[in-house]
């Protein structure tokens, strides 16, 4: 593997793995259990992701009832509605609609981003009255259900979770197969997975947004630029690595904005940035959306919360189990979130903490570290913080800087492990895509903010 300055990143052997590495994803839960195989989104309709609201309805692509007119009496003031999106990236399917609406972007509400890769359906919410307009919209692989009146916008982080209908294609055929799978379902539901960032959040073809957040929080705008445009990946099409090789070598911005393939807009824009104003590196970052910049850099963040996991892992300490220096945050009664009440185990506690745990009261959490991380709470892990910025040779002050402020990057806390719920098979049958191969189809619920891809790779572990 090249390194983070190097023009093209070579992933060797199974891609997949090598680019997981890459973002710090190594470790496994279920690791005494050998591996199905096979492959997953092979189809964007073997990946279904439903929304599961606070109260623990799960979203239905093809619910669509009618509602009540916009009343100014009842102080509706938004309009909510069940976006279905198609193989799109969430951030593109809002941008298409307010264009639609002819609206800013800003106007739009939504609890949270979905797999790009999937048939998917989320609450979304607008600001005013677009009733009518929403009926009749006409946009390619979207859809617009459950249209309605509201007096409250849609809050990012304020859905319960996820619900997900997986396939798994091109698996040898196997007598133990299911028994093998039920092994696994049985440790996922009983102990979990470790609670990584998954590749949607890095880009699965193009692993690179925690290194271009690293640039933008160094200050460095150039470099932060030249990762996100030219650098290129043996993981994306070809298509856009020769347009990107041809644009490192020649550095023509003007040939290289028309060559550009269209569906890489953010690329686009930035380069027509810089043909206007040559040489403002920074100027062509800021052509990015605010929520995407806070993607970035918060990709940054998840990348080292990633490489400390597999660090505890390599260092042998346990996943499921607490060890002095741990912290261990309470969840709340309702649905099971995180609270403010923290404690340190290894001390008079530790019984009350082990039964909590036992009883998923209770999950050990690890930092995600920005401007409001105190590492001194989590004495162990910081120990781990330490030896990773060191070795990657990370200021750590670029975490605490005033880019990090304006851009809202506090730190927070993340379960070292996730749970999945409803884990269930639904059918093992023959692949119709791949000859005397076997697909699985099954189902599961996640809490908001934990990856099904995570979970998926537990079942695959590919060799």
């Amino acid at each position: 593997m090249s390194d983070q300055e190097a023009d093209t990143y070579n992933f060797n052997g199974n891609a997949e793995i090598e680019v997981e590495k890459f973002v710090g994803i190594k470790a496994y839960a279920t690791s005494q259990i050998e591996g199905i195989g096979g492959d997953y989104k092979q189809n964007f309709k073997d990946f279904i992701v439903k929304e599961i609201e606070s109260n623990g309805k799960i979203l239905d692509i093809r619910e669509d009832y009618k509602s009540h007119s916009f009343s100014e009496e009842l102080k509706d003031k938004y309009t909510r509605f069940n976006l279905i999106k198609v193989n799109k990236d969430t951030f593109e399917a809002l941008r298409q609609i307010s264009n639609a609406l002819k609206i800013p972007y800003k106007m739009i509400n939504y609890s949270g981003l979905k797999d790009k890769h999937s048939i998917s359906v989320q609450k979304i919410s607008v600001k005013g009255d677009y009733i009518d307009i929403l009926k009749k919209l006409n946009l390619k692989d979207i859809f617009i259900r459950n249209i309605s009146p509201a007096k409250k916008p849609v809050k990012l982080g304020s859905h319960w979770g996820n619900n997900f209908t997986v396939l798994i294609r091109n698996v040898e055929k196997s007598e133990n197969l299911k028994i093998r799978l039920e092994k696994h379902f049985s440790l996922l539901s009983r102990f979990g997975f470790p609670n990584y960032f998954g590749l949607q959040r890095f880009g699965s073809y193009r692993p690179n947004s925690h290194i271009v957040g690293r640039y933008i929080l160094e200050g460095n705008f150039k470099k932060a630029f030249e990762e996100f445009v030219s650098t290129t990946y043996t993981t994306e099409s070809n298509e856009s690595k020769i347009a990107r090789r041809e644009f490192r070598n020649t550095r023509d911005f003007e040939k290289a904005y028309e060559n550009f393939p269209k569906n890489l807009t953010y690329e686009k824009n930035m380069l027509y940035y810089l043909i206007e104003n040559p040489k403002d590196y920074r100027g062509s970052i800021n052509t990015l959306h605010s929520d995407l910049k806070k993607l970035l850099i918060s990709s940054f963040q998840s990348y080292l919360f990633n490489k400390m996991l597999s660090l505890r892992v390599e260092k042998g300490l346990p996943l499921f189990k607490p060890i002095k220096g741990d912290v261990i945050c309470l969840l709340d009664d309702y649905n099971g979130n995180l609270t403010y009440v923290k404690y340190k185990y290894g001390g008079l506690y530790d019984k009350f903490l082990r039964k909590a745990l036992n009883l998923n009261r209770a999950v050990i959490i690890m930092p995600i570290i920005g401007t409001t991380t105190d590492l001194e709470s989590f004495p162990l892990l910081k120990t781990l913080f330490e030896e990773i910025i060191r070795k990657e040779k990370i200021d750590r002050n670029i975490l605490y800087n005033t880019l990090n402020t304006e851009l809202e990057m506090k730190g927070s806390i993340r379960a070292l492990t996730a749970k999945p719920t409803a884990l269930k098979l639904l059918e093992i049958t023959d692949d119709d895509l791949n000859p005397r191969k076997t697909k699985i189809k099954f189902e599961f619920s996640l809490q908001k903010g934990n990856y099904a891809t995570m979970l998926i790779r537990e079942l695959i572990k590919p060799v």
